[in-house]
């Protein structure tokens, strides 16, 4: 077990549950392993906490909690960027934003790719997206 100091305080850790990015994340490449760290609250948020930076953790979710018919496959590459063959488990997630007026959105454009056979994930960029790096999510009727 390893252990890191971080917003979270001391994190207790198993190398080998630890989320490789290859590439790092866009615009933040220098970051490549991180950790899960469950929400104290139930619901479809949780944590990704930089081993590589301690002081950097950010949200993500399941997008399609929110938006049922958000589909993103990995193509070869990327698949095996991720080390997974066509049959391979790929889950696909999103990273949250809180704005200044309290509004949630998802970054939809930008969705991470997770191989949970390998550990690995990656950031990819989706091109003419109808989603936007910051997605508000669905508003809710009330009645």
């Amino acid at each position: 077990m390893k252990t890191i100091h971080t917003r979270f305080g001391e994190v207790e850790y198993d190398p080998s549950n630890v989320i490789h990015f290859p590439d790092g994340l866009i615009g933040l490449d220098q970051l490549k392993r991180f950790l899960v760290i469950p929400n104290k609250k139930q619901g479809p948020l949780f944590w990704i906490q930089s081993i590589d930076d301690p002081a950097f953790a950010f949200v993500v979710t399941d997008p399609t909690n929110f938006f049922l018919d958000y589909v993103v496959l990995p193509d070869d590459k990327e698949r095996e960027k991720l080390g997974i063959d066509p049959q391979g488990t790929c889950f696909v997630l999103a990273i949250v934003s809180v704005l200044e007026n309290k509004d949630i959105t998802l970054n939809l454009s930008g969705p991470i790719l997770y191989a949970p056979e390998t550990n690995r994930a990656m950031q990819v960029i989706l091109e003419d997206s109808c989603y936007d790096t910051r997605t508000p999510l669905p508003k809710v009727e009330t009645k």
